[in-house]
């Protein structure tokens, strides 16, 4: 294996294993809550937040976030090699949260660290999804309707020939990828749309509870 080949390797690798790392089911464990147990099970943020409280369901929220954006912008800012290695390292934190090595290929559903990812390599787009999510959240309290949303707008979005969204990274490879993580996303919402339809889903206030 030559050098460079043996760097992009470390980078997935390291990547990989950094999304991996399942802080929403930890912060769970800390307040002696297994949130694979309750409420749906995910051990994602907002299960946390639902299940354990609103101040632990934030703080794994930045956390997922943050394992997100951090490598892919370090990668950005050191990682040499091909153009296309930020978006690799940045899709194998999303792959390592969706599927984390530490509990049986099992997690969450990767809107946090898809968001930390993308906000690494456009910002002012990413910007704009969060006001999207915001939105569809504050009028329908579904965090899944939010996410869902968000996923569309962005996976279409990313194809608009905007400098200022782009921020002079993305090609045709990339923008293909990004749509796919978003389907990706959304697919992994399939339960959520199911009980979005049939109205069973819960609804979760972030101020106050009616």
């Amino acid at each position: 294996m030559d050098t460079d080949t043996a760097r992009i390797a470390a980078w997935l690798v390291a990547a990989y294993l950094v999304g991996g790392i399942p802080f929403g089911f930890l912060i769970g464990k800390m307040r002696g809550v297994d949130v694979r147990k309750v409420g749906s099970g995910n051990i994602g943020a907002t299960n946390v937040f639902r299940t354990v409280g609103k101040g632990w369901g934030l703080f794994a929220l930045l956390l997922d976030m943050l394992k997100g954006f951090v490598p892919t912008y370090a990668c950005r800012l050191w990682g040499g090699g091909p153009s296309w290695l930020p978006l690799a390292v940045g899709v194998a934190c999303v792959a390592g949260h969706m599927l984390t090595p530490y509990m049986g290929f099992r997690g969450g559903k990767g809107v946090a660290t898809g968001a930390g990812m993308l906000f690494a390599l456009v910002p002012a787009l990413t910007g704009v999804t969060f006001l999207v999510f915001a939105a569809v959240f504050a009028a329908s309290n579904y965090i899944s309707l939010g996410s869902c949303t968000a996923a569309a707008f962005i996976g279409v979005a990313i194809w608009i020939p905007c400098e200022i969204f782009s921020a002079g990274w993305r090609d045709l490879p990339q923008c293909v990828l990004v749509t796919l993580i978003a389907a990706f996303i959304i697919w992994k919402h399939r339960s959520n749309i199911a009980r979005l339809a049939a109205g069973t889903e819960n609804k979760i206030y972030l101020f106050r509870r009616r």
